[in-house]
């Protein structure tokens, strides 16, 4: 028994050890300015979290309640150029709040508001007896409104909605950023699609046309191949893609050009399994090919030999497309991807913009060509990339 006694004594101390320390650790870590700083950058990251869609009558109501604990007021409301979104906290003198913010946002300058100018008859029984707004602007140009709102207002609470409003402003900004990305990316892949070839198309024709008495079971294998094409080509789908995805749209292509090229066209194919998974911009792997094949090897004499490899480079796939074609003089090739090139080559430039967009301008394709030398063109792909593997 005195064995157990002391044995419980000596776990006791221990725990009363653990919780002193503990106690001792938090009031280090969790001292007063340093937790209210973090509860005021988490607030304000809950508020402009929702708004990275834009100012929206949805992302307003989610915003509103964080904005309202941020700048500790009884109502808070936001407002775009047309509508009042959003009114947290009491719903009265709603029309004449609105009127105001909707100056405010056609002005650009903040207000001071009094009880007569939100029409308040309700004495000190009103948490909405005045308040300021102040505009919400990207770009210099006011989008909308912010409002803060209580039974005083002075020039503090003034600056600190200001402040809160400029935050909100940057992450609309950002917003705004990342929509105009994704129009450009949408708008490239667009224009990639416009550029198919219409000699290949009317060579695809011709070469499914010719097999329609001699083979055809080739002609209707050939249809289904060139339906298979287009329809991928042109299919709503989502600016990304499997690497696996991307080589079955490219062997479907090839099974096409080897219907007009015949015993000329030799491809070799090599790709590591564990590179299938990798996410890249949708349409960046055929174009490479069909330029390899129309301005490598479509004028070449005997045995047009094509190689597609995709291998492991740690965290990283490299993807190559060689030709040992007729090559290009490297000056020529350097107007193409700088765009003073005309019309020439279009789908090149476009793959190496959109490839710089999406993974940074490390990752723009490399090049290496001379005349009478043939042409390999290199994509670094990263394994992970939050703006892909996010999507």
């Amino acid at each position: 028994m005195a064995v157990l006694a002391l044995i419980l004594v000596s776990v006791a101390a221990v725990l009363s050890g653990a919780v002193l320390f503990w106690k001792r650790s938090s009031r280090r870590v969790g001292a007063p300015p340093q937790r209210a700083t973090y509860e005021a950058l988490h607030t304000a990251s809950q508020a402009v979290s929702v708004l990275r869609g834009g100012l929206t009558a949805d992302g307003a109501v989610k915003a509103a309640p964080s904005l309202r604990q941020l700048l500790g007021t009884p109502v808070v409301a936001l407002a775009d150029r047309a509508d009042l979104l959003a009114c947290h906290g009491s719903d009265r003198h709603v029309e004449a709040l609105a009127k105001h913010m909707s100056a405010v946002v056609s002005s650009g300058r903040s207000q001071l508001l009094s009880a007569s100018d939100l029409g308040c008859l309700h004495g000190s029984d009103c948490p909405m007896r005045a308040g300021v707004v102040v505009p919400i602007a990207v770009d210099d140009a006011a989008i909308g409104a912010l409002a803060a709102l209580g039974t005083a207002a002075d020039a503090t609470l003034m600056r600190t909605a200001a402040e809160v409003a400029r935050f909100v402003s940057t992450h609309l900004a950002l917003a705004e950023l990342d929509a105009s990305r994704t129009r450009t990316v949408q708008a490239q892949l667009n224009f990639l699609r416009a550029q198919i070839s219409p000699h290949f198309i009317y060579n695809a024709l011709t070469a499914i046309e010719s097999y329609v008495r001699s083979d055809p079971e080739r002609a209707r294998d050939l249809l289904v191949g060139f339906a298979e094409f287009i329809r991928w080509t042109f299919r709503e789908h989502s600016q990304y893609a499997t690497l696996a995805e991307e080589l079955r749209f490219v062997d479907t292509y090839l099974e096409l050009e080897r219907a007009r090229f015949g015993d000329r066209l030799a491809v070799s194919l090599r790709v590591a399994p564990e590179v299938l998974p990798v996410r890249l911009p949708s349409l960046v792997l055929q174009p490479l090919v069909e330029n390899a094949i129309r301005h490598g090897l479509d004028g070449l004499t005997g045995t047009a030999r094509l190689q597609i490899s995709a291998v492991d480079g740690g965290h990283e796939a490299i993807v190559t497309v060689e030709d040992y074609g007729v090559g290009v003089d490297p000056a020529q090739l350097a107007d193409v991807l700088a765009g003073r090139s005309g019309g020439q080559s279009v789908g090149l430039r476009n793959v190496d913009e959109r490839l710089r967009a999406t993974f940074g301008n490390d990752h723009g394709l490399t090049i290496e060509t001379g005349i009478g030398a043939g042409t390999k063109v290199t994509m670094r792909l990263p394994k992970f990339s939050p703006a892909v593997n996010g999507s």
